[in-house]
């Protein structure tokens, strides 16, 4: 009997033996024999269906080989011309062929047969599977413990359209679409230039997303580069789908409702913060470049801020941030006023008030608070449902909803026109998140107001700006240009100063290289015409 255990435990251990030398060739090198390497790869990848594997034998070599690839990521019309064409007519003389080493072959096909533009070569299983993964195609010899992995990449992707989320009337009519490739290419054409550094890596263990580092070398603040790659690489995740779960995780204040994290779809905007002196981001499949770091009035600014005479632009600069305060306080003061401080309005307004408010059954902040959630309501539906019908649903719905209930009696007339002005307010910022942090902050501004009044507006105000204030991005105040104070950046902050009076870069940002353009570049009238 104990003759019998030993032999069945001598038998478990051999097993255990097998099976530790199978994991490690399957995690380690390529044997160099072709049948073996095959089925380790074949059982890595699964029976999937897009996996192609395509027997064959070199002509030259005599030796057998396989392409694998993964189907609808390759161009097959370039690896048909490029790498099998060559593999299976090429030939070479019978006695030159007896004569050649292991690494004279690996030679002569990677630098003679394939005439790809793009040919790299690994030893380790990991390799390939990381490459066919994203898209190469690996080749397979017998007899050679390497394998080459050829980039003919044709992806279906979307062609570079007109920007959705920041549209302009002046400026590049061109966006960032799904391919990283695409986007570099399209901050490479604005950006002829060496300093131009473009840093590769690949974050999430499952996706294996592809994430570029963009910065100007002589510009950009060595330490805030450094302080990106670190934040980066400490990301460890399965997979990342959207730029959006990156600039979570880099944030400085995860609890702030305010964005620390520039995101825009616009090349011209991304090249623009570069030469700032800002750090750029680009996230593989997603249409939108982050930007860091940056400060409040970087999210009030738009492209074409730049483009038009520079007295329109700090017109509409300063319109948008009159709107910022209404798109905030407008419902709030209007609380509060009725609710607390009727003697501030002017009589006849007060009862006018007072008239379209006497059949009303809910206070004012109820009654704000209900046509603000309605609205908001109306808003997301008009978002979610497809465009045409979208635009139908948000106007009409806004129109009937609002009629109906003053008629109804549920709600003022004048809180009607409260609302709308406010929704309307809040369309105008150029940047969605921002907007998006002053809709959520308005509830919180109308319950203060309806319970303390003209007290609980200034006390919510307070706070916001307190919070402002200690606010960071990558280590820059949020508040920059104002706290801390920097008189000569303020020619870029409430107003557009002129291109030739913004010599100098924003303090924070530019002081590696602050100077961005020749001093006395003023246009001068000149005494005579010739």
């Amino acid at each position: 009997m104990k003759k019998v255990n030993k032999l069945k435990k001598k038998g478990a251990n051999d097993q255990d033996q097998k099976d530790d030398k199978q994991t490690t060739s399957e995690n380690g090198k390529l044997t160099g024999s072709l049948e073996k390497d095959y089925k380790i790869i074949k059982k890595r990848l699964g029976q999937a269906l897009d996996v192609v594997y395509r027997e064959f034998e070199i002509k030259a070599t005599k030796q057998k080989g396989y392409l694998i690839f993964l189907e609808g990521f390759i161009d097959k019309a370039l690896i048909d011309v490029d790498v099998l064409r060559p593999l299976l007519i090429y030939s070479i003389e019978q006695k030159n062929q007896l004569i050649m080493t292991k690494k004279d072959i690996k030679d002569f096909i990677q630098r003679q047969l394939i005439t790809a533009a793009q040919v790299k070569s690994g030893q380790k299983i990991q390799d390939v599977l990381d490459h066919i993964l994203s898209g190469e195609t690996a080749l397979l010899v017998d007899g050679i413990d390497e394998a080459f992995f050829i980039k003919a990449i044709s992806l279906n992707q979307r062609s570079v359209e007109q920007p959705e989320t920041e549209r302009a009337i002046r400026g590049p009519k061109d966006a960032f679409t799904e391919s990283i490739k695409t986007n570099v290419s399209l901050v490479r054409r604005r950006l002829k230039t060496p300093q131009l550094k473009l840093e590769n890596k690949k974050v999430g263990q499952l996706s294996q997303t592809t994430v570029v580092i963009t910065y100007l070398d002589t510009i950009a603040n060595p330490s805030i580069v450094e302080e990106v790659h670190k934040r980066i690489d400490r990301i460890k995740i399965d997979a990342v789908e959207e730029g959006g779960s990156i600039e979570e995780l880099i944030e400085d204040n995860a609890f702030s409702v305010f964005p620390q994290v520039l995101y825009t779809e616009r090349p011209d905007k991304l090249v623009a913060s570069l030469l700032e002196g800002k750090v750029g981001i680009i996230v593989e499949n997603t249409p939108f470049a982050l930007v860091v770091p940056v400060t409040f009035f970087d999210m009030m600014t738009a492209s074409e801020d730049y483009y038009e005479r520079f007295v329109l632009a700090t017109a509409v600069r300063m319109l948008r941030y009159l709107y910022l305060l209404a798109a905030l306080l407008f419902p709030s003061l209007y609380i509060a006023i009725v609710t607390f401080h009727l003697e501030m309005l002017p009589t006849n307004l007060v009862f006018s008030v007072a008239a379209s408010r006497e059949n009303v059954p809910f206070p004012a902040l109820v009654e704000a608070l209900l046509m603000e959630i309605s609205f908001e309501g109306l808003r997301e539906a008009g978002i979610r449902l497809p465009t045409p019908a979208g635009q139908a649903i948000s106007i009409v719905g806004a129109l009937v909803i609002g009629e109906a209930a003053v008629q109804a009696g549920i709600v003022s007339a004048p809180l009607v026109i409260v609302v709308a002005t406010t929704g309307i307010a809040s369309f105008i910022f150029p940047n969605y998140a921002l907007s998006a942090s002053v809709r959520l902050l308005r509830f919180p501004m109308m319950i203060l107001a309806g319970t303390l009044g003209l007290y609980g507006i200034l006390l919510g105000v307070f706070f916001i700006l307190i919070h402002l204030s200690r606010l960071r991005s990558f280590g820059i105040p949020y508040l920059s240009a104002v706290a801390p104070f920097h008189f000569r950046d303020l020619k870029d902050v409430f107003i557009r100063a002129p291109w030739w009076a913004m010599i100098n870069r924003p303090d924070e940002f530019g002081k590696n290289n602050g100077q961005r353009m020749k001093k006395f570049l003023r246009p001068r009238i000149p005494r005579r015409y010739p």
